[in-house]
């Protein structure tokens, strides 16, 4: 028992040394809400300056792909209004259409 009195009263000895503005509850609240905006919050330091520059460098290469994609889709819309042949042909294989008096036979690969 005499043990833990000494430990209380060390602890109140380190404590009174510290000075009051330290000990201020604004201050220890500032320096908590720093703490949390640097280290814990969704938007800290570490996934600001790490994280999000790689999710940009993805966002940029999906963009081209789509990019590329729309002007592909665009060159071949083009091409359907123009050409009644190409129009066809793309019936035909993309949704398998066929002429009356023709027997279309789908061949499936593995």
């Amino acid at each position: 028992m005499k043990s833990v009195v000494t430990i209380k009263y060390s602890a109140l000895k380190i404590l009174e040394q510290i000075p009051d503005w330290i000990k201020s509850k604004y201050l220890l609240t500032f320096i908590g809400f720093v703490v949390w905006m640097f280290f814990f919050d969704d938007r800290d330091i570490i996934t600001t300056h790490f994280k999000h520059p790689h999710e940009l460098q993805q966002l940029e290469e999906s963009k081209e792909y789509f990019e590329k994609q729309i002007a592909d889709t665009r060159k071949e819309l083009d091409q359907l209004k123009k050409d009644p042949t190409t129009l066809e042909k793309y019936a035909r294989e993309k949704y398998f259409m066929k002429r009356d008096n023709e027997d279309l036979f789908v061949v499936k690969e593995k």
